[in-house]
């Protein structure tokens, strides 16, 4: 397929307005721009404060590929580039079914970018915005699948940190993508300040007084609010302001909607415990929600054979 052909069209990566960029802080690449050898740019996909991500096209892999870029008002940071050089590093030493893939990176050109496998999915958080709350048999395979991204990478010795809605994407298997803010184990006593998505962050990410405290059952927080948000359709914690931006600091989840089955709702319940050491690891989480496996594939086998009928 040539660079300029038909590419699929996914809800994970939605055609961002070029009249809707800020011109300033954006590449306004034009379709077709080479910024590789043999990597070239085929529309602009989003981004964040730090980043923009292009959907883009490797002609030595044959295939689309997402090239995640510094902005142009980054490159001069030396903090930017060393920190997508840290995740470009973090990635192309993992290899997990459930983690997004790094083919390459150029992190000391002009233009620091890195690049990355293309997901063909959606994320979570748009398949609940767009279609409500998962089902109980839909939520353990994400729950156990999830649990073994992280549980791998924790035996890797980092921390994920960002584990929400909007960082998994549902493919066969669900991945987890965004590691911009992966953090050694041995690195995170020299944390100074909040680090997070603050809905999804755990008390120790939070509070600067506590940030001692993280460690591999902070993801497990974050699986549990994501898992949480699947199975309910909101959020187990509503800020209530800028004043209190963290009520996970003082407040119990908001109660499980009555359609969540007790054998799921109390595994998740048990991971957004405020004290670390009453959160179950994830393996005790995986063997909580084992007896629900066979049920939610009796389930998803008699929908399928409905459907063939």
């Amino acid at each position: 397929m040539a660079p300029g052909g038909a590419l699929p069209v996914c809800d994970l990566y939605p055609a961002t307005p070029m009249a809707a960029v800020d011109t300033g802080t954006s590449w306004q690449f034009a379709a077709g721009s080479e910024v590789g050898p043999g990597r070239t740019v085929v529309r602009l996909l989003g981004g964040g404060d730090r980043y923009e991500a292009w959907l883009g096209w490797d002609d030595d892999l044959c295939s689309p590929v997402v090239l995640k870029m510094l902005r142009p008002d980054q490159t001069d940071s030396e903090r930017a580039r060393a920190a997508i050089a840290r995740e470009a590093a973090i990635l192309r030493a993992l290899a997990h079914p459930g983690l997004v893939r790094c083919f390459a990176a150029d992190t000391d050109g002009p233009r620091p970018y890195l690049v990355l496998e293309f997901l063909d999915g959606p994320r979570l958080s748009t398949l609940l915005r767009k279609f409500g709350p998962l089902s109980a048999e839909q939520v353990v395979p994400v729950a156990t699948e999830v649990a073994s991204a992280l549980c791998y990478m924790h035996g890797q010795g980092l921390l994920h940190l960002d584990v929400k809605p909007q960082n998994l994407i549902m493919g066969a298997p669900p991945r987890l993508i965004d590691l911009s803010i992966v953090r050694r184990q041995d690195q995170v006593a020299s944390l100074s300040a909040p680090l997070g998505t603050e809905a999804y962050m755990a008390p120790e990410q939070c509070d600067v007084g506590l940030l001692d405290r993280i460690g591999p059952w902070t993801d497990v927080w974050g699986l549990g609010a994501t898992l949480y948000q699947a199975a309910n359709g909101f959020r187990p914690f509503r800020p209530r302001g800028r004043d209190e931006p963290h009520p996970q600091l003082s407040e119990d989840p908001a109660p499980f909607h009555r359609r969540v089955p007790p054998a799921l709702a109390q595994p998740i319940r048990a991971c957004l415990e405020r004290d670390p050491a009453k959160r179950p690891t994830l393996s005790a989480l995986a063997e909580a929600l084992d007896p629900l496996i066979p049920a939610a594939r009796d389930v998803a086998l008699k929908r399928l054979r409905r459907r063939v009928r």
